[in-house]
């Protein structure tokens, strides 16, 4: 089996739970007999236009693209999807709802056994406060486009799959993300104790400094709270075409001494900060299903988040505190009442550990997307089959 890949950045993963999955995925069904080709954007990986190397097994091919907002995922996808027609692949796989836009290209390749098509939603793209009204028309026209051409679509949340039904009474299959695996950290704490932290004291946000994200409704809570002693609040990530949201934060919280910055961590380093962590908060107003939150669940680190779909998919009623996603008052209120009942917490961390190490791991991921992919080529053999053969049949 061929399999191309059209919208990842490119591997191996810098940020972004895109790149993340596939750099869990794809070299495991390399190591399982796949063959797997990634299409990624030079502008990402910063190797030279159309050189090719090897992640893990996987072909990575490098596509020219720009560093400009919007126009380099719009190219590279475009791009992707016309060297698709110029090879012979089984399966063309497309992550994310703006590379989907040309999904319907490769069903025009001069074959005769044309691949079958499909695509992932990781979340509802369009609807991301960084997008312009332009380019979240484009995202959603790929939405649209994932809607008619694809022959399966992927989703990673329940709520992803009731929206794809309800808007355009398509059918989707349903496969979770799965938490990265950690390096080893410094017992000793040595990096947490160069920001000023304690161990166990600080409640930490992992992900994306972006409005959807809301990390600022988590620095005016923390500022609010009557009784938070010697905690303090830790933010971990990088920007998304965001720099000026990112001043934004800083100035909510160059006031506050306990509120630290740490930027974009991988490695050792970024899992000595999520393990040292006594809380960690996610207040989104949009997500698919978040990888940094399985990540801590996996680690057993206690969750506070907002009240969304996805996260009360994760949580539900012993696994974590919710709060009404977008309400200040709300969150001050569970996060006070976190820094309180941190034996409580403790109990639901471990319930929440035991919930992932059962549901969400990426052989399982692994194997469902494979199987995806058999079935579609089993179908794609049925219909070689001349017709008063299947008749007889």
């Amino acid at each position: 089996m061929k399999v191309a890949v059209i919208g990842p950045k490119g591997l191996p993963a810098k940020q972004g739970g895109i790149e993340h999955h596939c750099s869990e995925v794809y070299p495991r069904m390399v190591a399982q007999g796949t063959s797997v080709v990634l299409f990624a954007r030079s502008s990402y990986t910063n190797f030279p236009w159309f050189q090719r190397y090897d992640y893990e097994g996987v072909e990575v091919v490098n596509l020219p693209s720009l560093w400009l907002r919007g126009i380099d995922a719009f190219i590279s996808s475009l791009l992707g999807s016309v060297s698709v027609c110029l090879g012979q692949y089984n399966i063309v796989h497309f992550h994310a709802l703006g590379p989907a836009l040309f999904c319907w290209l490769p069903k025009l390749v001069p074959f005769v056994k044309k691949p079958k098509i499909v695509v992932t939603c990781q979340g509802l793209d369009w609807q991301r406060a960084k997008w312009g009204k332009f380019s979240s028309t484009l995202i959603r026209l790929g939405e649209r486009s994932a809607a008619l051409f694809a022959d399966e679509i992927t989703v990673v949340s329940r709520d992803l799959e009731a929206y794809f039904w309800q808007t355009y009474q398509r059918k989707t299959v349903y496969i979770p993300n799965a938490p990265a695996s950690y390096s080893d950290s410094d017992p000793d704490f040595k990096f947490g104790t160069s920001l000023g932290l304690e161990s166990g004291k600080y409640i930490v946000f992992l992900g994306r400094l972006v409005p959807e994200k809301r990390p600022e409704l988590l620095i005016e809570a923390f500022k609010q709270l009557d009784e938070k002693g010697d905690w303090k609040l830790v933010l971990v990530g990088g920007v998304s075409d965001t720099s000026s949201y990112q001043r934004e934060l800083v100035q909510r919280a160059e006031q506050s001494q306990n509120i630290v910055f740490a930027g974009e961590l991988r490695g050792k380093l970024l899992a000595e900060i999520v393990r040292g962590a006594g809380l960690f908060a996610l207040p989104s107003d949009l997500e698919g299903l978040p990888l940094a939150m399985l990540e801590a669940m996996r680690e057993g680190v206690p969750i506070l988040a907002s009240d969304i779909l996805a996260h009360r998919q994760l949580l539900g009623n012993d696994r974590g505190i919710l709060f009404q996603a977008g309400n200040l008052s709300s969150c001050v209120e569970k996060m006070q009442f976190s820094l309180g009942n941190l034996e409580q917490l403790s109990s639901m961390a471990i319930n929440a550990k035991k919930h992932v190490a059962e549901h969400y791991t990426w052989e399982k991921v692994t194997t469902e997307n494979l199987d995806v992919y058999s079935t579609l080529l089993a179908l794609n053999s049925r219909e070689d089959i001349p017709r008063e053969t299947v008749t007889r049949a």
